[in-house]
């Protein structure tokens, strides 16, 4: 039997009340962060009761206080894109699939149903990228549906959108308000003068990387972080075990020369800085991060113990606050640009910006995962919560080539 899903047509989810008709800035570091990247995701739910009409409520009750969402992204002067609050809603579609989600295997990895049939997208000559947010409802012969989601990193970071979706929960629970106001204020953000880019354009390659998922044991998370505190009598996150897992085992099985540089970025919260800058910190939902880099060689990594990785790691994200008020003072740019080869990985934290936590009234997901998994100039991973009741990590990993994949994930097995 082959698995197929039947979609309605988008319809605009309007607010459910008037709303401003202004236009809004962005901040600084959202016009920095993000481009105009759309990001899509996928929540797995095991039952609900109609959730598909349950949900368009919610979101349009939620977008009454959250109301820039209703809008579009605009750029009426080149290179500085606004919100213009215009209400007329988030693209909504509804649908149904042929089949239980265990027929699909809860939508594990490898997809048994092609992830466009999953995602929303706008109508024919309707722009994605001015689009804020969309949905998709699917609903399976379960009773169990799926909630795909695509939101505009211009407008959210994850903990952003997360905030977002939660208040279509409380809507959808009967809640009269979000238990988060929201707050906009993305002209609190200082928005230093940019140092001149100097040197030649960067270069693109095409790697071809494989997609792998495998899971990280809360055990041996543990397990590190006791032998790191034993060594150093400090603590470390499940951040740091695992980024330096990633690091280590990654600059072993890509076997580059002693001399040459590898690399990892990944972009750190400042939310925590902002107290003092913003109205208000809670309810902010616009992009809080500061891109944050550590550079070694191959041979300085391949012979450090996974104690001394995390501590490199931890002393990059202590340099995070120095780094990022200088920032917002006028100091020098100091961003990290990776370059983009070989020797580099980006890794990204999905296992605690609060998609786990979105409940429209059915109880939370069973599991959430991303789907940008198709960018090949750079290597990537993605830390997720594995599907419950598991702990641990899933590593979402899609960073290495076909000839150094097993090494990498036996490699990373092995701690």
């Amino acid at each position: 039997m082959s698995y197929a899903v039947t979609k309605s047509s988008p319809v605009l989810v309007k607010p459910a009340a008037s709303t401003p008709t202004e236009t809004i800035p962005l901040s600084s570091i959202d016009r920095t962060a993000a481009v105009r990247v759309s990001v899509d995701f996928i929540s797995v739910f095991s039952h609900g009761e109609h959730p598909a009409k349950r949900i368009k409520e919610a979101f349009a009750k939620a977008l009454v206080p959250y109301y820039p969402v209703a809008g579009r992204i605009a750029e009426p002067t080149f290179g500085v894109p606004v919100v213009d609050c215009t209400g007329e809603g988030i693209w909504y579609v509804e649908a149904t699939a042929n089949c239980s989600l265990e027929d699909v295997n809860y939508l594990e990895r490898p997809l048994m149903i092609p992830k466009e049939e999953m995602l929303p997208r706008p109508p024919a000559g309707v722009k994605l990228e001015d689009q804020i947010l969309m949905a998709q409802i699917t609903e399976f012969t379960c009773g169990g549906f799926a909630v795909g989601i695509c939101f505009s990193h211009l407008v959210f970071d994850g903990q952003g959108a997360a905030q977002f979706l939660k208040a279509v929960g409380d809507m959808a629970r009967g809640l009269p308000e979000p238990t988060v106001k929201p707050v906009w204020s993305r002209e609190a953000i200082p928005d230093p003068p940019k140092v001149p880019f100097s040197g030649p354009p960067p270069s693109f390659t095409a790697f071809n990387f494989v997609t792998s998922v495998i899971e990280i044991s809360l055990d041996s998370i543990n397990q590190n972080k006791d032998k790191f505190t034993t060594e150093t009598t400090q603590r470390c996150s499940t951040f740091d075990v695992i980024t330096a897992m990633i690091f280590k085992s990654r600059a072993k099985a890509i076997k580059l020369a002693n001399t040459a540089e590898v690399r990892l970025g990944f972009a750190a919260s400042t939310r925590h800085l902002l107290h003092g800058v913003l109205p208000t910190v809670e309810g902010y939902y616009g992009n809080c991060v500061y891109p944050i880099g550590i550079t070694k060689t191959s041979e300085e990594i391949n012979s450090a113990s996974l104690v001394e990785v995390i501590s490199f790691i931890k002393d990059a994200k202590d340099a995070l606050s120095t780094k990022f008020v200088d920032w917002m003072n006028g100091g020098s740019d100091t961003h990290y640009n990776v370059p983009l080869d070989y020797g580099t990985v980006t890794v990204s934290d999905w296992s605690r910006v609060g998609f786990n936590e979105v409940d429209y009234g059915f109880g939370e997901p069973k599991y959430v995962f991303t789907l940008n998994d198709d960018v090949n100039i750079v290597g990537s991973v993605i830390y997720l919560k594995p599907p419950t009741p598991k702990q641990g990590i899933r590593l979402m990993l899609r960073c290495v080539e076909e000839e150094h994949s097993a090494e990498f994930c036996d490699e990373l097995l092995k701690f």
